[in-house]
């Protein structure tokens, strides 16, 4: 991360490439082709597109190189927010995966994007979900305070 002056604008801006970026979900998802590593991370953002809303989304997009940011931007919020598991199945039914598949393209490119965006700002987007974004997301599942 870059450090931020004063002057600077509250939001910090994206830090790697969308090459980078890419080649880290390549890696970490195990994927043989870049192609695949891309169709994966693309399938990913645009579902993640249509769960999170707010200063979160906006936040996130300005952290993600331009290219990842439109895959997230592309997709209206839903009014209706799936749970976490919700979310994998969704993604699976409609990309035609099977559920085991889709939890491991899910995971790795939201461990990625919780990288990317920092503690603070995936302990928000998690926070603003429903329950069981915080494994795909890498972290502890806790429990909500009533």
């Amino acid at each position: 991360m870059t450090l931020l002056s004063p002057t600077a604008p509250s939001a910090p801006t994206a830090t790697v490439t969308f090459g980078q970026m890419l080649e880290k979900v390549r890696y970490e998802g195990a994927y043989p082709t870049r192609r695949q590593a891309q169709d994966v991370l693309r399938r990913v953002l645009e579902a993640l597109g249509r769960q999170l809303t707010g200063d979160e989304r906006v936040e996130l997009a300005a952290r993600l190189p331009q290219e990842a940011a439109r895959y997230l931007a592309s997709q209206i919020p839903t009014s209706q927010p799936l749970t976490g598991w919700g979310f994998v199945k969704d993604l699976a039914e409609r990309t035609g995966g099977t559920l085991a598949t889709t939890r491991w393209d899910t995971g790795t490119v939201l461990g990625v994007l919780a990288r990317l965006a920092g503690d603070d700002l995936t302990a928000r987007i998690i926070g603003q979900l429903p329950d069981g974004y915080a494994l795909l997301f890498g972290r502890a599942q806790l429990v909500r305070a009533a």
